[in-house]
């Protein structure tokens, strides 16, 4: 049987390339799409064919033309500003079907005091804090925080622009260490009357819950835990881990009925912090596409890309929820920039109130995963070697 072609949108990163090698290995013929020449999606044997966007024109301008040319007749997308554009635009396009969140949806997971609005409606904790607005006297309620506390916006696309326009700098996270610090952090945007989201520290370590929705009920669960992120502080994780589907089952009844709230239709993973001391869970955000972590996942067994295609065409083979087997995956150069941010200032690397990593120990860490057997990359796959070769020359030549 010859299946669909589908137009994978977003194959400047590792998720891109999962995406193109998940359907690719199943047979799907990929047209994969990005927005640089280098594209590391663009070196992998199953991308049948690469298409480097054009950078004058808006996505619904050359979208069509596109589909016309190579009768693709499904398209995923990974990055949230396609999300947004594609939400936009009819879910058939030249009979093409456009396999991204709709518009309601989409704004509900994207604005954070929503998504915890709908999260307490399923019985899922929010981490306490408060969302600053004209009128309050933020003295008092910096002052009634525990510390450290961190700063992020609600809608975060929404502000891009508007804080570009401002000549203010969009910071994802911001830790303030007291009320005074939090304060002056605050005072920054006082210009704008719009403030960042403010929530207390959360203990324990991120935990994801990854679900493929599809008519309301989930066609595939995964979930894994971070071991190591970049800043060592709090961002993009550079080290994870599978966790078994036979834990964490309550909450993961839980995420589910908070997807099936929404109304969510497609991949998401409900991002935690979970604390084992307490067995406490506090919701951090709704990543609502395809997360930094896929390859993980795909490694472990689980293919979200493919279950999202297969959802989409009911003839194409396979079973619902195949077992996945347990897994750990790296990003390789964020990891290794966590190493060197250690090995320079331990102090200056720990999350504000936390103890500062000990170098000999981090340092035996990293070179321990060069050794473990269930350890895979994001980017490097023997089956598939050519990514890692075209991401190292892009590196080499952004470095002259």
């Amino acid at each position: 049987m010859t299946l669909p072609s589908a137009i994978v949108l977003g194959v400047d990163s590792p998720i891109g390339l999962t995406v193109v090698r998940e359907l690719g290995q199943h047979g799907v013929p990929v047209i994969a799409v990005g927005k640089s020449a280098r594209a590391i999606g663009r070196y992998s044997r199953f991308a049948t064919r690469f298409v480097q966007r054009p950078k004058d024109r808006a996505l619904g301008q050359w979208l069509p033309e596109l589909i016309r040319e190579t009768g693709a007749q499904l398209l995923l997308a990974v990055s949230e500003g396609d999300l947004l554009a594609l939400s936009a635009l009819p879910e058939v396009i030249e009979g093409c079907r456009i396999l991204t969140p709709r518009a309601e949806p989409l704004a509900v997971v994207l604005d954070k005091v929503r998504t915890l609005a709908a999260a307490a409606r399923v019985g899922i904790d929010g981490p306490p804090g408060w969302q600053p607005v004209v009128g309050e006297d933020f003295a008092a309620r910096a002052a009634a925080l525990s510390y450290p506390a961190v700063l992020k916006w609600s809608d975060p696309p929404a502000m891009w622009a508007i804080l570009q326009t401002a000549g203010l700098a969009f910071e994802k996270t911001e830790y303030a260490t007291g009320p005074d610090d939090l304060l002056a952090k605050l005072a920054r945007y006082d210009g704008l009357g719009q403030w960042p989201l403010v929530q207390g520290w959360c203990g324990g370590y991120g935990f994801g819950q990854m679900l493929m929705m599809a008519g309301g009920e989930a066609r595939l669960r995964f979930q894994h835990r971070r071991l190591r992120e970049f800043p060592a502080s709090g961002g993009v994780s550079t080290l994870c881990a599978s966790v078994p589907l036979s834990e964490h089952c309550e909450q993961m009844a839980k995420s589910e009925a908070l997807l099936r709230d929404i109304g969510w239709e497609g991949p998401a993973m409900v991002e935690y912090r979970h604390d084992p001391a307490t067995g406490r869970y506090w919701l951090m955000e709704i990543n609502g596409r395809f997360w930094g972590s896929l390859p993980l996942a795909r490694q472990a067994g689980a293919h979200f890309a493919w279950e999202q295609y297969r959802a989409a065409v009911p003839e194409a083979a396979g079973v619902p929820q195949p077992p996945y087997r347990p897994r750990r995956a790296r990003y390789a150069i964020p990891d290794a920039k966590r190493l060197a941010e250690i090995l320079r200032s331990p102090a200056s690397a720990a999350a504000p109130g936390q103890p500062a990593p000990k170098r000999w120990k981090e340092l035996l860490a990293y070179g321990a995963e060069f050794v473990n057997p269930a350890t895979g990359y994001y980017v490097w796959d023997w089956r598939d070697p050519m990514p890692l070769v075209g991401d190292l020359m892009g590196i080499v030549r952004r470095g002259r």
